[in-house]
């Protein structure tokens, strides 16, 4: 009984992180800074709770994994109002940068405390989520390259997506572009093909290369000649005129 609580508690709070997250990153849009990073997020937790038994291979990755999914409740916490004392029976935070910090301690410790879990890697990408959301890129993409490198291929694969954002968004533009398209040329389940051209071509937009978005914009029509990407490509492409 206490295992399958456990196992319930852990699913509640991926399943509200996972809607909050699926609700901002609608149509792929990148027109915040910190949205891919939470797309991210969304990919990364669809996957775990996916996964099932994933985190019950070892007593430790089972105690980490339940750590884990305290973090991650930490992460999704309300904000209260400005002024608003914090009530002790309703947890809150009084500002973003204090619900992060609060998230990257949690995340941290499962790091140092459980280093050779599988759960340790999730932990180390939550932790380049928080860095980069209270503006330490430095730490973020140490964090997501850390990730990037580790031998969970569709989780590094993840960790690109949000490295090559990080990059976007830091004027990187040719180290982003590098890591979009290596991840077109070998997609993976969660970070497909179609994912990285839009990524790439809202880079190429952001960046005043109209012609090169155009062009990977077309390539999504030709290769999706039906469904939400092509609807969506034609959209761009009628924003570029």
């Amino acid at each position: 009984m206490r295992a399958e609580t456990r196992r319930q508690l852990k699913q509640d709070a991926f399943s509200r992180v996972t809607i909050r997250a699926a609700e901002n990153t609608a149509h792929w849009t990148v027109e915040h800074r910190s949205t891919l990073l939470i797309a991210g997020i969304a990919v990364v937790v669809i996957l775990a709770v996916g996964l099932g038994g994933w985190y019950y291979l070892s007593t430790q990755d089972e105690k980490a994994s339940l750590e884990f999914s305290q973090a991650v409740r930490t992460m999704n916490t309300p904000l209260r109002p400005a002024g608003v004392p914090a009530q002790p029976d309703s947890p809150s935070f009084a500002s973003p940068k204090e619900r992060s910090d609060a998230a990257k301690k949690q995340f941290q410790t499962i790091v140092d405390k459980y280093p050779h879990t599988r759960t340790s890697d999730m932990a180390r990408y939550f932790l380049g989520v928080t860095a980069a959301d209270t503006g330490d890129n430095s730490a973020a993409e140490r964090d997501f390259r850390d990730v990037a490198s580790s031998g969970n291929r569709e989780l590094a694969s993840v960790a690109k997506l949000a490295l090559a954002s990080l990059y976007g968004n830091s004027k990187r533009t040719k180290e982003a572009v590098e890591i979009y398209q290596q991840l077109m040329a070998k997609p993976t389940a969660s970070a497909s093909k179609v994912t990285a051209q839009f990524q790439l071509a809202e880079l190429y937009q952001a960046s005043n290369q109209p012609v090169d978005a155009k062009r990977i914009y077309e390539q999504i029509k030709k290769d999706n000649p039906s469904g939400e990407a092509e609807q969506l490509a034609t959209q761009k492409l009628s924003e570029l005129k």
